[in-house]
């Protein structure tokens, strides 16, 4: 399916190899704190996100969400939930496996703020819910 002419990204990890995948689909992405939500009943993870199109012709954005499932526990360092307006980008998402097929997401952002959620097994879906859009800020990493 395609929005505006452009190909929407969807995928699915069950487990680390498929994570990876997302994380790559999401490196530079950034949100506001209040777009990042844990609902424990449901045991679900969300944040919307803009993500860079990495896979597309460069300079745009695309509005992401990814969604968590099986998550036991959440815990923050470095992101003040109070602070809703707040942005942050993300640089990185792994996989520490423990207890198979459990184990802890991290996700890593800008400035040394990271969250941990304690999964049960790997349930994670990243799927576009907008057109992209172009951006002149376009993300760099030192080498």
């Amino acid at each position: 399916m395609s929005v505006a002419g452009s190909p929407r990204l969807r995928l699915l990890a069950e487990d680390a190899d498929d994570l990876a995948v997302i994380a790559a689909a999401l490196q530079d992405a950034i949100c506001k704190i209040g777009d990042i939500a844990y609902d424990a009943k449901a045991r679900r993870l969300t944040l919307s996100v803009n993500r860079y199109r990495w896979e597309g012709p460069g300079g745009e954005r695309v509005r992401s969400g990814l969604q968590i499932g099986s998550v036991l526990a959440v815990q923050t360092r470095k992101l003040r939930r109070t602070a809703k307006a707040a942005v942050v980008e993300l640089l990185t998402l792994s996989f520490d496996a423990g207890e198979a097929p459990g184990g802890v997401l991290s996700l890593t952002f800008a400035g040394g703020g990271d969250l941990r959620a304690t999964v049960e097994c790997v349930d994670a879906v990243l799927a576009d819910v907008s057109a992209p859009w172009p951006t002149p800020r376009i993300p760099t990493h030192e080498a």
